[in-house]
Formats: structure tokens, C-alpha cells, sequence
């Protein structure tokens, strides 16, 4: 009876986004899950699995259907503080997780502290995790209640990335976001397989420095509370909440060596904020895309999509108002970035968007507990390419693939190779003028080879036989 519930509520939502728009083969959302509470992090672990993360301190599981599994994942609400921006932030699964059992968390604890601790998953049952094993990496004194950050991902070096606010009240009182021996007010980035709780890389930028924080990946923002990486390319984008007038969008792109100034509390945005004891323009990174407040007051940052390759929004960046509900999405076109708008959903407060293991996007209401999925209901497959002079042919009598492109320096590019329902069946990256891959021994069917570099992109389809 749930299954067939599901289903019809699956054909009138989607009827009644196809009305709405007018158009077929656009993405839009449909309700995939329901009767979580304050859902602030969606994740994967590497498998079939969502992990949602609620701010009251417990993780729950949701399998492939929507189902919420009855008993929590983790449940630690008695060490967390769960209050306005304070609680259970972040979670971010070890890239070896399959092996180690390791998973990390982010939240506000005992003493108003932001804790970064690992757990392990139990040895007796791969669907709840030994809340006894928490090893503490970080210890952070928040001064305020507000601007907590709360993000944890780990990049395409397999290394933590962990998103701290500037440490609340207004206009960091305290100019904590440019200090870079303060840790708040930053992205910071640690090797969790260093020693005993973890080490600093020698590539950060502040590395073996005495006048900022080994740790430090980044500085200058105000509450970063959702970032993250392009899973084709590797480009970071960091959504950064605003003060009073505007709401921001960075991007770092891959090639990055770190040590961006993001430019809070100087610049709100692209606008003079407090310039009393900046350095010049020249020293600041500025955002990409900004929105003023009015009906939007506070961004939800998301992700870049790489689900289904025939979606007219594949590639595209997502990202909300956590006030006004409304969607939009942002990708590159030449060398302006453009902005669509994808609908507006209210009474939800989206609080975070989350990919699972094959790139499908979700997004989550705080306020109704509802997890959304992004879905394709294109209709085909259409090739797509503004690269010239590109090649892709199967070799013969093999599963090797050969892509052939006039290359110049520098202008690496990402390479993946999906079925056609967005499973990811290889991934690479070519810096030659031909290249070849072997996917494995694949099934008969028809397949999607990516290639994006340079501001270009090429979907192409391949059928595979017997």
C-alpha cells in the first residue's frame, strides 16, 4: 500500500511540475522522503544509501525507496546543543569507509565548543554506528550562538575540507574571518590519516607558518554553510550567508593552491562592508554570482549536477533561499555566468542539498522534514558538444575507449563515463591529444561519455554491444 501510495503522489507531482513549467525534459523535484526532523546535511557512503543528518544530534539512513529506517545511525543528542545554529552540522564519510568504518561529524557540544570528531561504524551492523567511538579532532570555542559553518567534505585529494562561521553576532566583532590564526571564519583542510587524530598537508597554503594556522585553506568568510565539489571537475563552490544586504557565491576552481581571502568583514559580497585596517582590492577574491536581500535573505549553497547527462541543467550549479524558498541554478556561459531560476517551493526553509553515489541531487525543508530528488524526465539522450575536433570510438576487440582532441597546455579534461541511469562507470582525466580508458567488462546498452574542460563540454552517446 506505501508503494503504490508513493507512486501516485510520483505522477501528480510530476503532472503538476509539467503544467507548471510548460515544458517536458526539464528537471524538477518530486518528494522522496518525508518525517525527518530539522534536516540540515544529506550524504552518501559510498553506496545505495542516504545518510540525512538532523540538527537535533541524531543521522538517520534512507534506502533507495524513501524509506527512513526506523532506528538512527547515530544518535547523539545528548552531546549536542540544539539550538538555532547550534547542533548536529556536518558529516562526511572516510573515502576508504568501505574498509575503515570511519565517518566524521561536525557539532556544537558542551561549553558552546564546535567538536570534529570520527566515529566507527559497528562491527556487528553496517546500519548503526558505535556511538562509543568518538575520537575528538578539533575543540573550537564559539564566542556567539550564530555562524557555526558546519560543512565537512572530503576533496577529490581524499583530504577534510571543514566549513567554520566567523563565530556569530554581527559583523565579527571580533575580525576573526581575516585573522589567520583564528580559526573561525574559515575552510580549513586536514590529513585524517596523519598520526594519531590527524595532520596538516604540506600543500596548504599556510604550511609550516608562524603568523597563520597550518589548518587554513581558506579565510574571510562570513557562515559558510554549504560548499562543495564538482565531482566531474573538482572545482569548490562555497555559498557564504550574508549580513544584512547581500548573499554570496565563490568558486575555487581545482587548480587552486589555496589561500584565497574571501574578503568578510570587509566586503559583504562585491559591497564595502568595514574598511577600517583592510589591504588593498587587489588581496580579495571576489564572488562569482551575488543576490541582494528582499524576499531572499540567506543562501543555501548546493551542488554542481552530474546525474542524468541528458539533463539541460547537467552541469549546472543549484543553490536556494533558505527564506524564500526559490531554486535556481548557475552555470558558465563563455565567460559571464548565468542565472535560471528552477521554482519556488514554500514553507520548507531548505536548509542543504546532497548528492548520493550516483550524482542525483536532493534537497531538504527544515521546517517540513521532507527530502526532495531532483528528477530527469527528459525524454531521450541528445549529444551535445561545443569542443571542436573530437573523436570518442570503442577499440576493436576490446573494452578499451579512445578519445582523440587537439590539446593545449594546461587545458586538462575531465573525462566520465556514466550508463544511462546516471551510474558512473568510469572516471579520468586526459591531458593528451588522444587518451584511452578501459570501463571494464560493461553490459549491452547504450552508455554517456562526459567531457567538460575549459569552459567546453561534449556528451556523447555509445552503444556497447555483446
Amino acid at each position: 500500500m506505501k508503494t503504490i501510495y508513493k507512486l501516485f503522489w510520483l505522477l501528480i507531482l510530476i503532472l503538476t511540475f509539467n503544467n507548471t513549467i510548460g515544458q517536458t525534459g526539464e528537471e524538477r523535484m518530486i518528494v522522496f522522503a518525508s518525517g525527518l526532523k530539522s534536516p540540515v546535511a544529506i550524504t552518501h557512503a559510498g553506496d545505495s544509501r542516504l545518510f540525512v543528518v538532523n540538527q537535533e544530534g541524531t543521522i538517520q539512513i534512507v534506502d533507495t525507496a524513501g524509506n527512513v529506517l526506523p532506528e538512527p545511525f547515530l544518535d547523539i543528542k545528548g552531546k549536542v546543543i540544539f539550538e538555532g545554529e547550534r547542533g548536529l552540522l556536518g558529516l562526511a564519510f572516510h573515502p576508504a569507509f568501505a574498509t575503515n568504518g570511519y565517518f566524521f561529524v561536525n557539532y556544537v557540544g558542551q561549553g558552546n565548543r564546535t567538536n570534529i570528531s570520527r566515529f566507527k561504524v559497528s562491527s556487528m551492523d553496517a546500519n548503526k554506528a558505535d556511538s562509543a567511538s568518538e575520537i575528538n579532532l578539533l575543540n573550537i570555542l564559539q564566542p556567539f550562538n550564530n555562524h557555526k559553518g558546519g560543512q565537512l567534505s572530503f576533496g577529490p585529494d581524499s583530504l577534510l575540507y571543514i566549513g567554520l562561521g566567523d563565530g556569530g553576532s554581527s559583523g565579527d566583532p571580533g575580525n576573526r574571518a581575516r585573522n589567520p590564526l583564528e580559526r573561525l571564519g574559515k575552510i580549513l583542510r586536514i590529513d585524517v590519516n596523519q598520526g594519531e587524530t590527524y595532520g596538516v598537508p604540506a600543500s596548504n597554503p599556510f604550511y609550516n607558518s608562524t603568523t597563520a594556522l597550518n589548518e587554513v585553506w581558506a579565510l574571510g568568510l562570513r557562515n559558510p554553510w554549504r560548499f562543495s565539489f564538482d565531482r566531474l571537475t573538482g572545482d569548490l563552490w562555497i555559498a557564504d550567508v550574508g549580513q544584512d544586504r547581500v548573499e554570496e557565491i565563490n568558486f575555487q576552481p581545482a587548480s587552486s593552491k589555496g589561500g584565497e581571502d574571501y574578503g568578510w568583514r570587509c566586503y559583504e559580497g562585491n559591497e564595502v562592508f568595514e574598511r577600517a585596517g583592510c589591504d588593498t582590492d587587489t588581496s580579495f577574491t571576489f564572488p562569482i554570482y551575488t543576490y541582494p536581500h528582499g524576499e531572499e535573505c540567506s543562501i543555501t549553497g548546493g551542488y554542481v549536477y552530474r546525474g542524468s547527462a541528458s539533463s539541460p541543467y547537467y552541469g549546472h550549479y543549484f543553490f536556494a533561499d533558505w527564506c524564500s524558498d526559490r531554486i535556481w541554478t548557475l552555470h558558465r556561459e563563455g565567460e559571464n555566468w548565468v542565472k535560471e531560476d528552477f521554482g519556488q517551493y514554500l514553507g520548507n526553509n531548505f536548509s542543504t542539498f546532497g548528492e548520493d553515489v550516483n550524482g542525483r541531487l536532493y534537497l531538504a525543508g527544515i521546517t517540513t522534514g521532507t527530502i526532495y530528488l531532483v528528477i530527469n524526465i527528459s525524454t531521450g539522450i541528445e549529444d551535445v558538444n561545443t569542443m571542436e575536433n573530437v573523436k570518442i570510438f570503442q577499440l576493436p576487440s576490446s573494452n578499451r575507449i579512445r578519445v582523440e582532441k587537439e590539446f593545449q597546455q594546461g587545458k586538462d579534461l575531465q573525462i566520465m563515463m556514466t550508463d544511462i541511469k546516471g551510474s558512473q562507470v568510469y572516471r579520468g582525466t586526459m591531458n593528451e591529444s588522444s587518451f584511452e580508458f578501459d570501463p571494464g567488462t560493461l553490459p549491452a546498452g547504450a552508455y554517456i561519455i562526459n567531457l567538460v574542460g575549459d569552459g567546453k563540454k561534449m556528451v556523447h552517446k555509445m552503444v556497447i554491444g555483446n
